[in-house]
């Protein structure tokens, strides 16, 4: 059977499970970056922000959600899907609706925290833990197909965003993605009505990691594999977090309109969706642990490509790349500790994960606000991005090799 063949009937087999990822990693996108960040200019206004100040206020709110993923990430491993799920998409809701609603810039942090928290963190923290949990031998797969949702918010998202700002005030937007995640809910309910627990399929399709055991957290925590792949699992979300998030300063700087460069977003997300069925599929073909230390080297050659970027195609070439590393981004992680560390308690140990992945997008947004500030160009900081991106793949490569012989069938 061809590959796309046996996509399509695994497709078929599974669809109200894919499903239930799909539109959770669509609903993630109310606390993504690259939806919030549309709006940046907007809320600087309206609150008498500089870049830095805005950039603080979003690394305060980030980085809080980092911490209550410590505690709040591992409830996947005790309620259903059905029953938290749905919970974290109607505090989303509410989330929207206080970004909509509030006046105060004292605030604001406040309202960052909510969003990224429900949205980016727990959402999408829920879907993925899900995808890894469910599937096992096809597990590239189903974590490929639950990343269409987040695929397709990014490819449409901000050009439709900027678009409708020039006819409704840009409160009004957020409160149609509260109303469009509140009768999401009902939807996801209905297509989990046949979930498994947690629990009941423990003994029977949970997978082992490294030395044929089911690892807790604190013991990945104290293995060195965990905290060679944090720069690469760290790095990723900062810096990419800071193009989306200053993407109206990066036009400005270029002498570009702010539409013409969201235009080429979804050249970006067309990449994104080619490279993460392919990583899906590799995934189950070749292990994750083979593919991890090459899928950031895109971004190398992307973010020069930005420091560079004499006009928006250039700049496109750039964020096609960063594309093609999404796509690893978005399946190679949570592979990687479910294939070393086992299944069973994959929800705990993926919240660390999750908590490294939220402080980076924090720390990236701040940093380089303040660099803008005291006068270090966005687009110089590309470079030094490029090189951070290169040490993240350099250092995962040994004790990956070396973990790998400690796996039953080695990756």
């Amino acid at each position: 059977m061809t590959g796309f063949a046996s996509y399509l009937r695994f497709v078929r087999e599974n669809a109200p499970f894919l499903l239930v990822g799909v539109l959770l990693t669509m609903l993630s996108s109310f606390g993504q970056t690259f939806f919030i960040a549309v709006f940046g200019g907007d809320i600087r206004a309206a609150f008498g922000l500089s870049n830095g100040d805005w950039g603080l206020i979003y690394m305060l709110g980030t980085g809080a959600s980092a911490v209550a993923m410590l505690f709040a990430g591992g409830l996947v491993d005790r309620f259903r899907v059905r029953t938290l799920g749905i919970a974290v998409v109607g505090l989303l809701a509410v989330s929207c609706l206080a970004m909509a609603f509030n006046p105060y810039a004292a605030v604001l942090p406040l309202v960052i925290f909510a969003l990224r928290f429900f949205g980016q963190g727990m959402a999408s923290h829920v879907a993925i833990v899900a995808m890894a949990r469910w599937f096992i031998a096809t597990r590239g797969r189903a974590l490929a197909i639950a990343s269409l949702g987040f695929m397709l918010a990014e490819a449409v998202m901000p050009l439709t965003l900027v678009w409708l700002k020039g006819f409704v005030p840009w409160q009004t937007l957020w409160i149609g993605a509260a109303v469009f995640a509140v009768l999401m809910m009902p939807v996801l309910h209905r297509l989990l009505r046949l979930e498994r627990t947690p629990q009941s399929g423990t003994d029977e399709n949970d997978a082992t990691g490294m030395d044929g055991k089911h690892w807790t957290r604190r013991q990945a925590l104290r293995h060195p594999l965990f905290w060679a792949l944090v720069p690469a699992i760290m790095f990723f979300p900062a810096f990419g977090t800071a193009f989306w998030f200053h993407q109206v300063h990066f036009a400005a700087i270029k002498g570009w309109d702010h539409l013409s460069l969201v235009a080429v977003f979804p050249l970006g997300t067309a990449t994104f969706m080619a490279a993460t069925f392919l990583y899906g599929w590799a995934i189950d073909r070749f292990g994750a642990g083979r593919l991890f230390p090459i899928y950031l080297l895109p971004l190398c050659v992307g973010f020069t490509l930005h420091w560079y970027a004499p006009t928006v195609a250039w700049s496109a070439a750039g964020v096609i790349l960063m594309g093609l590393a999404g796509g690893g981004q978005a399946t190679l992680p949570a592979a990687v500790w479910a294939e070393y560390y086992g299944t069973r308690n994959i929800g705990s140990i993926k919240a660390a994960v999750a908590a490294v992945m939220v402080l980076g997008s924090a720390i990236g947004p701040g940093l380089s606000g303040w660099l803008i500030d005291i006068g270090i160009g966005f687009e110089q900081q590309m470079l030094g991005y490029a090189a951070s991106f290169l040490f993240a793949s350099l250092v995962a490569i040994i004790p990956l090799r070396k973990a790998g012989h400690r796996l039953a069938v080695p990756a």
